[in-house]
């Protein structure tokens, strides 16, 4: 028996939040999904975090000489706008080291967040 996939109107709508990130060391994918998943378990718990629905769509690495800095997107539920905006500030460490989140847009396709606020130039994809 073949599953049947919930149709569009019954799926909870997405958001895509644009993110990036400073840090004195370099992050990678897996740092990043670390941070983000152990600041939202510290602060609403399973329960909260799993309301949420995020997922790290896609990551990258912007570093120049003397800065290690980081932009992506994560993608979570349309109505928890306010947790996930109040969950990036929260994280301030990684491996005893300082690290700055930073929120840079919210947006409802993948396509207007990567357009309007990462901004990559054609060589950076």
């Amino acid at each position: 028996m073949k599953l049947k996939i919930l149709p569009t109107h019954l799926r909870d709508k997405k958001r895509y939040l644009a993110f990036q990130a400073i840090s004195e060391i370099p992050l990678e994918r897996d740092d990043v999904i670390s941070l983000i998943l152990e600041a939202s378990g510290d602060l609403y718990g399973a329960y909260g975090t799993s309301k949420l629905g995020l997922w790290v769509v896609k990551v990258w690495n912007c570093s120049s000489l003397e800065k290690n800095v980081v932009k992506g997107i994560i993608r979570f539920n349309r109505e928890e706008t306010n947790a996930v905006k109040s969950l990036i500030p929260t994280i301030t460490r990684f491996r005893g080291k300082r690290v700055v989140f930073q929120t840079l847009g919210i947006s409802g396709t993948i396509k207007a967040a990567i357009t309007n606020f990462i901004k990559l130039k054609p060589t950076d994809e």
